[in-house]
């Protein structure tokens, strides 16, 4: 295993420290109970969104045409990208 120095707010060491003697366990436990708890950082594609925007978008017949979305992918990266441009303005 290996060791990690972190620098914390006193408030947070002290909320460490009286939890530890509560249970009787490290501090160190606690921290790792509390990281392991934590959800998954998420590590999407940079165009997940963009792909996840095609996926979405309704179908005519059974099947998906390849094609069309391939015609279909420069429009729709062009107007995510201008939607993203104006939100980063305000």
């Amino acid at each position: 295993m290996k060791s990690l120095t972190v620098r914390l707010p006193d408030v947070l060491v002290k909320r460490i420290e009286l939890e530890s003697q509560a249970r009787s366990v490290s501090k160190s436990d606690i921290v790792r109970e509390r990281l392991a708890a934590m959800p998954p950082a998420r590590h999407d594609h940079p165009l997940a969104d963009i792909l996840a925007e095609i996926d979405s978008s309704p179908v005519t017949g059974p099947k998906r045409n390849a094609a069309r979305d391939k015609k279909r992918l420069p429009g729709i990266i062009r107007a995510h990208y201008r939607a993203a441009k104006r939100r980063y303005r305000q």
